[in-house]
């Protein structure tokens, strides 16, 4: 075999794979992903999830490594959770969040009129507190998304960056 990983499943969470649907089960909930690529296998035997391929070729390899992460990722989703904390920044108008179900609106973003909302991705749970938005979720795909989302909607156009700062921000990923 050209690349092989390996990653240990904990005791608490329950693994399985079946055709290429990797499920994983633990405390905080259960996730489960696809795991196909050409030329990559990935067997579980026991608590042990082999990720490994016969190419040499540098994009196939690459694959490994990635859906290894993607592993872990889980593991830690259905274990820990991911916690992103984001900041809301404004100079002259002050921004208004709230939560409308799975959107987040953003009212009086450089005094504009009309508000501008973020979609917040299923499995996510957002809290606005006073100038911060604290998102969670056990997915990491879905959170950052969310995240993403979030820093999009408050993006400034046509206006010079230096000057206008505003906007939600990531400050911390956990």
């Amino acid at each position: 075999m050209s690349a092989v990983r390996k990653v240990t499943i904990p005791d608490g969470v329950k693994a399985s794979f079946d055709g290429t649907q990797l499920r994983m089960k633990g405390p905080k909930g259960e996730l489960s992903r696809t795991m196909r690529f050409p030329q990559l296998a990935i067997t579980l035997e026991g608590n042990v999830v082999t990720i490994a391929t016969e190419s040499r070729r540098k994009e196939i390899t690459a694959m490994v490594g990635t859906y290894e992460a993607h592993t872990k990722n889980m593991i830690r989703g259905v274990t820990e959770g991911f916690e992103y904390r984001m900041k809301v920044v404004y100079s002259h108008f002050p921004i208004q969040l709230k939560l409308q179900g799975n959107r987040l609106e953003i009212a009086n973003f450089l005094g504009e009129k009309k508000a501008r909302f973020a979609r917040i991705e299923a499995g996510v749970t957002a809290k606005v507190a006073n100038d911060e938005v604290v998102l969670t979720g056990i997915d990491r795909e879905l959170v950052g998304t969310s995240a993403a989302n979030i820093e999009h909607a408050t993006r400034i156009r046509n206006r010079d960056p230096r000057v206008f700062q505003d906007g939600i921000y990531m400050v911390q990923r956990g």
